[in-house]
């Protein structure tokens, strides 16, 4: 583990600092600091004015210090004379509470305190798109069935296998690489690990994918649904509880018949208790709303939920416990903050371990094909503003994530959702120009 950044500077011949922090929307900024200087920024951390990014401040507000974790530093694989490095965000002393990387490391913290450590793998699917973002990146990925089309992942071979090159340099553990089920949509796995690793893992995944892409003349998109008509980019994650040892799954019971122990039952009763205030942050767009809520896409499935329910091995639902002693959840998407869904996650789970929620009943219905049999189940929200309404309205979940954070996310959405009521559309037109 890197403790001096000026030791690994010298000795990887590194000579600029990326001090990357990561606002409130999920956007990464960063300070390009020469090696010369790292020394004191990493003792003093980066100036930045808060005011300037999504985050709830004013130009009023003294100077926010980026403070580097030398522990999470990577050296660029396509730049190595750059390293990125993650930050975490102080003021005046004091760490800046609406920072989404403080608010993930104060809720590991609390499941710390039970003796709990949480372990975490996502899935983040990505578009490869023209450089202007307008069209699918491939004239000729046009398959009505596209997912796992060998074709179409070899076209894109030289953008996949770079980046897979740079997560195998990086000790990431990538075990596969596919093409999705949309047109023109990839997804890349790697190991799972501690959920701070995870988030700043995921954090630099995004900018890789985007960097190598640009690299190669191309944009990469993680946004929700970039295209109409096929399927919408999920971040899926997978769960799991240890003891602080990292050893004994603390989720796992062979005597169960989907191996979860009762803690591990607790915790999905937190997912599913708060799952409706949980996806302003898991589904934080206007856009995240056209994925959970689309019609059938021409692949045949959205492979989104609508519905806040949980089952067995089955894609269908929201949460699904594929083996022992894990469940994936099934809500994000690609457009989620990695600090604030890791964050969000633990949150929702302590609150059930805290109260022993229910998960309620489960459902092995087809969900797309047979939603009537899941009666009683709850929705979703079906947009953005509901979200937010049912973030507002779990104050326990609210609670748990911290005042500041929690109001100034609600404060930034609200206004967000506003300036989108205020932007007139062709489809306004096309309906009632003539009323």
């Amino acid at each position: 583990m890197t403790t001096d950044l000026a030791s690994f500077a010298s000795q990887n011949g590194v000579k600029y600092f990326m001090i990357s922090f990561t606002d409130l929307f999920g956007g990464q900024r960063a300070k390009l600091v020469p090696a010369a200087a790292i020394s004191e920024m990493q003792e003093e951390g980066a100036g930045f004015a808060g005011f300037a990014t999504y985050l709830d401040m004013t130009p009023a507000h003294p100077d926010m210090l980026a403070v580097p974790d030398p522990s999470s530093v990577i050296q660029l694989p396509w730049k190595p004379e750059v390293a990125w490095v993650a930050a975490n965000p102080v003021m005046e002393g004091a760490k800046v509470s609406q920072a989404p990387r403080n608010v993930l490391e104060a809720q590991i913290a609390k499941a710390a305190e039970k003796g709990l450590r949480v372990k975490t793998g996502v899935e983040a699917e990505y578009y490869l798109l023209t450089e202007d973002g307008s069209a699918l990146s491939d004239p000729y990925d046009t398959a009505a069935k596209p997912c796992y089309d060998s074709q179409a992942l070899m076209r894109r071979y030289d953008v996949i296998a770079e980046i897979c090159d740079y997560m195998l340099d990086l000790g990431w553990g990538p075990y596969q690489n596919d093409h999705e089920d949309a047109n023109g949509q990839f997804e890349m796995n790697f190991e799972f690990d501690d959920v701070l690793k995870t988030a700043d893992k995921h954090s630099f995944f995004k900018f890789m994918t985007k960097s190598v892409a640009e690299k190669h003349g191309l944009r990469a998109t993680f946004m929700a649904k970039p295209m109409p008509g096929l399927t919408g980019n999920g971040c899926h994650a997978h769960i799991s509880v240890w003891d602080m040892d990292g050893k004994t799954n603390a989720f796992e019971d062979d005597g169960d018949e989907l191996g979860l122990s009762q803690q591990g039952y607790h915790f999905l009763g937190g997912i599913i208790g708060h799952a409706a205030g949980m996806s302003a942050i898991t589904n934080p767009t206007v856009n995240s709303y056209k994925r959970l809520n689309a019609p059938v896409t021409s692949s045949g499935a959205t492979w989104a939920p609508n519905t806040i329910s949980w089952t067995g091995n089955n894609r269908t639902h929201m949460v699904r416990v594929p083996g022992p002693g894990r469940f994936e959840l099934r809500l994000p998407d690609g457009s989620t903050n990695p600090y604030l869904l890791q964050a969000v996650i633990i949150a929702a789970g302590l609150s059930g371990l805290a109260t022993k929620a229910d998960p309620g009943p489960r459902r092995d219905n087809d969900m797309y094909a047979e939603p009537q049999k899941a009666r009683g189940a709850k929705k979703l929200p079906l947009n953005l503003l509901d979200a937010l309404r049912a973030f507002h309205k779990d104050s326990d979940l609210r609670i748990a994530l911290g005042n500041e954070c929690s109001d100034a996310f609600l404060k930034l959405k609200h206004a967000e959702w506003t300036d989108y009521m205020g932007h007139f559309t062709d489809w306004e037109k096309a309906n009632a120009l003539d009323i």
